[in-house]
Order: structure tokens, then sequence, then C-alpha cells
């Protein structure tokens, strides 16, 4: 709200057994952004089958992910399709996934290429699936890169699968990847970009370098001083991404 930008909040899957499950953090996100004047989205990122979508629906998610990408093409159109017909429906939108994203844990560039979108693809994804926006491999990886280690973003991808589609793309695996990597990737076409890990990065050093002043620190102190350097780093990806000041365009 501060900086004006539209947000979409991201919680995968896994995240419903261990954290928070729908009828949870729905409510609670619903409550903590009544009467803020920028567009805020509840989004199931990385659902892994129809069932886990239905649920997201049913417990208040305004958007979904159904990430396919492991199975054949065919299979990925199969499943995809029948998402966005159920979210189409409920008035939802559905993001798709062609291609892989790897982990950054164990990334390597020339081990990344292997599992770039295949850019032709794309168009045919979008067309039998009927996605309002599709995550596309081209370099980056989830979570943390090894020490030193920046991803090589393939900015030719890209534009070319934007040039096939004209339509939405998404960049999952932001942290790490640098400011001037991700300015690049959005003016080649990238219009979301996921981000988590440095966020999390952000709010464990914080309280790592408080406890290490003081081991007696109390716990909710050391908690909202976690959510500040939390949102302290989110404030940075909202600035340099160009999302700031963008609310007004989609109000």
């Amino acid at each position: 709200e501060e900086k004006r930008a539209p947000i979409i909040i991201n919680i995968v899957q896994d995240h419903f057994q261990e954290h928070a499950k729908a009828e949870l953090i729905a409510p609670i996100t619903e409550e903590l952004v009544k009467n803020k004047n920028v567009p805020v989205a509840l989004n199931l990122d990385h659902g892994k089958d129809y069932d886990s979508c239905v649920y997201a629906l049913r417990h208040g998610f305004t958007s979904l992910m159904i990430d396919a990408s492991s199975k054949p093409f065919t299979e990925n159109i199969k499943i995809t399709g029948e998402v966005v017909r159920l979210a189409k429906a409920a008035g939802l939108s559905v993001e798709g996934e062609l291609g892989h994203i790897g982990s950054g844990a164990s990334y390597t560039g020339e081990n990344q290429k292997e599992l770039y979108t295949d850019p032709g693809e794309t168009k045919e994804f979008f067309e039998k699936t009927g996605i309002d926006a599709l995550a596309v491999s081209c370099g980056t990886a989830h979570g943390l890169y090894k020490e030193g280690v920046i991803p090589e973003i393939n900015f030719e991808l890209i534009k070319e699968i934007k040039n096939i589609t004209g339509k939405p793309l998404v960049l999952h695996g932001g942290s790490g990847a640098g400011e001037e990597g991700l300015r690049k990737a959005v003016s080649c076409g990238i219009n979301k970009i996921n981000v988590g890990a440095d966020i999390f990065k952000a709010g464990r050093k914080k309280i790592y370098g408080e406890l290490m002043k003081n081991s007696d620190a109390d716990l909710f102190e050391l908690m909202v001083k976690m959510e500040e350097a939390c949102k302290e780093e989110l404030i940075r990806y909202l600035e340099f991404s160009g999302s700031e000041g963008r609310a007004e365009e989609i109000i």
C-alpha cells in the first residue's frame, strides 16, 4: 500500500499440509486487505492436481496455478485445461507451466538449459488450455543459489515466447537473480516475478543478528523486527521490478 503496488500472495500447495490451511489463510488475508486500496490476489502456487485447485477455490483463493509440467505435453494440456474450466466458471485466473524450474541448490547454467521451455509448444498450450499466464523456464531456479552464483537468464528465450504468444509470462525463482537481470527480464516480456527465498533470508538474517547481540531477546520483538526486515526486502523488489505506483492501472 505504501508503494501503491499491486501484489500477489503465493501459497504453495505444500503449505496447506504444513503451515497454512486454505480455510485459515484465506479469511486472514481477506481481513488484512480489507479497506486497502491496492489490488491483492491470493494465489495457489504450484498446485499439483485438480483436487488441490478445487480446495483452494472453495476456500477463497482468487487465482490458481496448476503445475503439470512434469507430465508429457498432451497430458499437461489436459490437466491444465480441466483446471481452467473450473476456474473460469468461478471467475478465477489460471497460470500454467511449460518446461521445468529446477532447484537453486543444485543449479548450474548447463543443467538448467535442459529444463528450458520449448517456445514451439507455447502458442498451442495457451490456445488448448485457455490459461491466462504461463510460467516459463528461462534460467532461474527455486530457492537460494550457492554462494557467488547468479543465474544466467535467457532473455532471448523470453522475447521469443512473448513474440509467439503475446500473453502474460511468469518468472519463478526470482530470488538471487539480481536486480539488473530481473529488470531486463521484465523489459523482455515477464509480467510476474515470484520471490520467496530472498524475503525469508532477510528475516532470518535479522533474527540471527539480533540474537547475536542479545541471546535472551524477546521472541515477540524478534518477530516484529523479522517482519520489518522482510518488508524492506519486499519493497526493494517492488521498486526495481517496476511495480511501484501501478496499483491505479488495475483498480
